[in-house]
């Protein structure tokens, strides 16, 4: 009788398959690399680049608005949004060579980085994130955050 291959009782899928256990890298079952160009961009660079967002938002907010928290809060969300759909990432993002795209492929679009920044802006589901390390707020919008 022949045997079938099966994962091992720590729950590790060595193949990085579709399973929900660990994988060798993030987005190496979305058929991802693993370092370079198109890797899946790591929390360091994504916490770096959302605190560049956030500082300029500020900067703005401050200059031309007083520095009201909810005038931060709306420069953040639409130079988000103007970036996202014109260049494909934020000033943060760019700066850190990361860009923002679909899983589909193809043009982001608009209402995608719309979502994607009213629920970034909202935190919570920018924290919790899966084992490619997609956030809540890339998996509603079908996007995934990658390395240039």
């Amino acid at each position: 009788m022949p045997q079938t291959p099966r994962t091992p009782s720590n729950g590790h899928d060595p193949a990085g398959g579709a399973g929900q256990g660990p994988q060798a890298w993030p987005g190496r079952r979305l058929g991802l690399p693993e370092h370079g160009p198109r890797s899946v961009a790591r929390l360091g660079r994504r916490v770096a680049a959302i605190a560049i967002d956030w500082a300029l938002a500020y900067v703005v907010a401050f200059a031309f608005f007083g520095g009201e928290g909810i005038a931060i809060t709306l420069v953040f969300v639409v130079v988000q949004i103007v970036f996202l759909v014109t260049l494909g990432g934020t000033i943060g993002h760019l700066i850190l060579r990361m860009r923002v795209v679909r899983m589909a492929g193809g043009y982001l679009g608009v209402w995608r980085p719309i979502v994607r920044t009213v629920l970034v802006a909202l935190v919570i589901p920018a924290v919790v994130f899966d084992l490619d390390q997609r956030g809540l707020h890339d998996r509603i919008a079908g996007t995934i955050l990658v390395r240039v």
